[in-house]
């Protein structure tokens, strides 16, 4: 039967073709609009930990529901301590001290509310591959009076690089304090709203200004995203009885996983579009090879093969289709999708960033199987609806198809 599958096959080469094209274009549209999909995820992933938010953060408890209300009343007292505990897990490769305070900027003429961190410039360095300078220069542990704004506070003062402006906020025991800070750049991240709003100064000038010794988050960075989840659980497990909470980046920012189910459900709607427009397109191809061979299928039958055998036969050929054209279709996806991310596709500022980027086609191996038996499916489904009507033609009927 696989002889003559093979056979049969090959005897019409025109809509062998056609079709096998059909189901492998299917096919690679599912893989690049996957991989593209896919690439959005892992982009927007990458951007959220590594612009501001770490792996995990933890904090004092009560410190994410009530800290804005009063920032000083939840603060980690012995960070030293706390970080040295972290340390020990092999998972974890860098710690971040963050001091958190709301003051109000000055350039001399205007002042604009800001949000404020006090951060290791260094260890912010190795974390920040997604912040972005704008103008200027990163700050630095040597910056004892440097500022880093936000891209929308720098355009909110009309300063920039060079420019000095004045910071009045309050320390932990009610008094006013200030200081006048030499802008040293700015700087970009991929939340609009982050931007323009914040500004950063070294940990220590913070804390002076502060006048506490204590901070209000450790960030963690991690070797890698896949152990934030069991990590943050047994931490919070740990460091929960002793007055802290844990929060990974996923609970930190919404967005990503609004912005991943919204692209799920529109992949899965792409999905059925393409498995439809296969299916019928094949459907068509097989049908009209089958109608040509009602006659064949009457001569067969006359000399003693039954029905079910030719259906078989029939169902077979098209298996053989579908697994080729499924496979043709993962060669040229794959191919595809290396071509296009070796170029590389511009993309503009997704909503609430100012930052535009460059998209890539992943290529995931779930995206690469659910194609193939997308493409396969389609194919055999089809001759399930085409092959069955020609097969159980009447003979005599089938028969003046001959002549």
């Amino acid at each position: 039967m696989l002889k003559l599958a093979f056979r049969n096959i090959f005897r019409q080469k025109a809509r062998m073709l056609l079709t096998l094209m059909v189901i492998a274009f299917g096919v690679v549209g599912l893989i690049l609009s996957g991989g593209f999909v896919e690439d959005i995820f892992v982009q927007l992933r990458e951007a959220t930990i590594h612009s501001r938010l770490g792996h995990i953060q933890v904090y004092s408890k009560g410190y994410y529901e009530y800290g804005r209300r009063d920032p000083y009343e939840y603060m980690i007292a012995e960070p030293k301590e706390v970080v040295e505990q972290l340390g020990e897990w092999p998972e974890v490769e860098e710690i971040l001290q963050r001091l958190n305070f709301f003051g109000l900027l000055n350039n001399g003429k205007t002042d604009i509310p800001i949000m404020g961190e006090g951060v290791q410039p260094d260890k912010e360095a190795r974390l920040g591959s997604y912040f972005f300078i704008a103008e200027g220069r990163a700050l630095t542990a040597e910056d004892e009076y440097g500022v880093l704004l936000g891209e929308g506070v720098a355009a909110s003062l009309q300063v920039g690089p060079g420019d000095y402006v004045n910071l009045l906020l309050s320390t932990k025991q009610g008094s006013l304090n200030s200081l006048e800070l030499e802008v040293v750049g700015t700087f970009r991240t991929f939340s609009k709203e982050y931007d323009d709003r914040a500004i950063r100064l070294p940990l220590e000038r913070a804390k002076e200004l502060t006048d506490t010794e204590q901070v209000h988050a450790l960030v963690l960075l991690l070797a890698s995203n896949t152990a934030t989840d069991r990590l943050a659980d047994y931490l919070d497990q740990v460091l929960g009885p002793l007055g802290y909470e844990v929060w990974t980046w996923v609970e930190l920012d919404d967005f990503y996983p609004k912005t991943v189910e919204l692209y799920k459900g529109q992949f899965g709607f792409l999905q059925g579009i393409i498995l439809l427009i296969v299916l019928l397109s094949v459907l068509s191809s097989v049908s009209m090879t089958m109608n040509e061979r009602v006659g064949e299928f009457g001569t067969l039958r006359a000399i003693g093969l039954r029905s079910s055998q030719l259906f078989r036969q029939a169902l077979l050929e098209n298996v053989i289709l579908g697994a080729g054209g499924g496979a043709l279709g993962v060669i040229l996806g794959i191919a595809l999708a290396l071509i296009i991310s070796e170029i590389g596709i511009p993309m503009p500022p997704p909503p609430n960033s100012n930052t535009p980027y460059t998209a890539y086609i992943r290529i995931v191996p779930d995206i690469l199987v659910t194609a193939f038996i997308v493409g396969f499916a389609a194919t055999f489904f089809s001759a399930l609806l085409a092959a069955r009507r020609p097969v159980k033609t009447p003979i005599v009927d089938a028969l003046r198809q001959n002549i």
